[in-house]
């Protein structure tokens, strides 16, 4: 048999079995949450299929801890923090990518050297600025430490050096100043890599663990990622009601991902064209 012949159904068969080791415990997660009370949850081989299917524990894991008021408070960190995460970078990469001053490869440089520094290295000087501004326990100092990110500036940068020069030296000849230019000219041309930004920063936001808890103390402040955190220790070994109180916080996510995947594809095609 000419080997070519093997080399489709291997190819196949790799992808499949790297798609079952990313999916799998996301299947696991989703089914557990839907098993009722007389099926194991640890057995080995895993049933995939919860029968008869029940919903009792997500109505426990809602109940169980403000459900309704974590969900809010994300979505008032995702709304707030976005916006400014996606101004700040743009703001930030356009001069790098477009203007030519001194120092100009030095900001980049020290700025893309952020990528290298694990975050929690970033938490003790970070609280003590919050702290010192007088920002710990509120909204404010979740929300302003994570408008600022060196990914976002390094994408942008890469889209924005990737557009003709051509194009805003048009926009000059006809009159436009230079913040038109940006607002009218530029930002249209890397709206794929603005979704893309919008997706990550949605996704990080939304699953912030460690900065919330290091900065709030007022539990009606928490995000859904504390919340769940605060419902695993509540209920202990439910495993149940635990998992279904993540696939309640994971809902939003994967609305929000089928709302903007035509975007998030078009993103991704132009970065790796750029």
């Amino acid at each position: 048999m000419n080997p070519r012949s093997w080399a489709m159904p291997v190819r196949y068969a790799a992808m499949a079995i790297v798609a079952l080791l990313f999916v799998g415990p996301f299947l696991i997660l989703i089914t557990t949450a839907f098993k009722p009370a007389g099926q194991a949850v640890f057995s080995f081989p895993p049933a995939l299929v919860p029968w008869p299917p029940a919903i009792d524990h997500l109505v426990e894991a809602w109940h169980a801890i403000p459900f309704g008021r974590y969900l809010l408070n994300s979505l008032i960190y995702v709304a707030a923090t976005i916006p400014l995460y996606i101004t700040i970078s743009a703001l930030t990469a356009y001069p790098l990518a477009r203007y030519v001053f001194r120092g100009r490869q030095l900001c980049f440089y020290l700025i893309l050297s952020i990528l290298f520094l694990s975050p929690e290295v970033m938490l003790i000087p970070r609280f003590l600025v919050v702290s010192e501004l007088g920002l710990t326990d509120t909204f404010l100092g979740v929300i302003l430490p994570s408008g600022l990110s060196a990914s976002g500036v390094f994408l942008l940068r890469q889209a924005f050096a990737a557009i003709p020069a051509e194009l805003p030296d048009s926009a000059r000849v006809d009159g436009a100043n230079e913040f038109r230019i940006f607002w009218n000219v530029m930002l249209p041309q890397v709206r794929p890599t603005l979704a893309v930004l919008g997706i990550f920063g949605f996704v990080s936001v939304w699953n912030n663990f460690v900065w919330p808890m290091v900065v709030l103390k007022d539990s009606d402040k928490y995000p859904i990622a504390l919340g769940l955190a605060y419902l695993d220790s509540t209920l202990g070994a439910d495993a149940r009601t635990v998992a279904a109180g993540a696939v309640i916080a994971l809902a939003p996510v994967v609305i929000f991902f089928l709302v903007m995947q035509r975007h998030f594809i078009e993103g991704m095609q132009g970065s790796m064209k750029g």
